[in-house]
């Protein structure tokens, strides 16, 4: 088990590094965004690039960023399922979630995604509009975000076997959203 868990802080790290660049994605956006209207408005300059590297980015911000949610046991769950449960139950339940919802869908997603990156990639698709980016860079984040989701879904489904059997550093808190 300690390998296990070895590797799965190891993930963990890999989750965070693009996190950060997730992080980074969000204010270059921001910035992009701001920059675009003043010089619209003030200058009326205009460039299609400008209004794709912002929907390239949120495609990497979602993609980039989600194994870390996952990490900080942030994402979206039933509550109703979840919310009034032990500690330990909880655990079952996160440990069935992972293997039969999470890993299915994770590797359906980047195993099918890969094919659509591909023919992208390929064909060194770009955008129709005028003066618009390359896609095929955008299309690989996801088959790779899925990957690292996938990847993260492992890590968490070690430290909650980890808590399953008795390792307390590992049972999950979590805080029920406030409403």
């Amino acid at each position: 088990m300690q390998g296990l868990l070895a590797l799965s802080g190891a993930v963990d790290r890999i989750s965070r590094f693009f996190a950060v660049i997730a992080t980074i994605l969000v204010a270059t956006s921001c910035f992009i965004s701001a920059g675009n209207a003043v010089l619209r408005y003030a200058f009326s300059i205009s460039s299609n690039a400008w209004l794709e590297i912002q929907w390239q980015m949120f495609a990497g911000i979602f993609l980039l960023g989600a194994p870390w949610v996952l990490k900080l046991n942030e994402h979206v769950r039933v509550d109703i399922i979840y919310g009034n449960r032990t500690p330990r139950t909880k655990l079952w339940i996160d440990v069935f979630g992972l293997i039969f919802f999470l890993a299915p869908a994770c590797f359906m997603m980047a195993e099918m995604s890969w094919g659509f990156f591909m023919d992208a990639y390929v064909r060194q698709e770009v955008s129709p509009n005028a003066g618009g980016l390359p896609v095929w860079p955008v299309k690989f984040l996801l088959p790779f975000g899925f990957a690292l989701l996938l990847l993260q879904g492992m890590s968490e489904l070690v430290k909650r076997i980890a808590g399953l059997q008795g390792h307390p550093e590992f049972v999950i808190a979590y805080e029920k959203p406030l409403q």
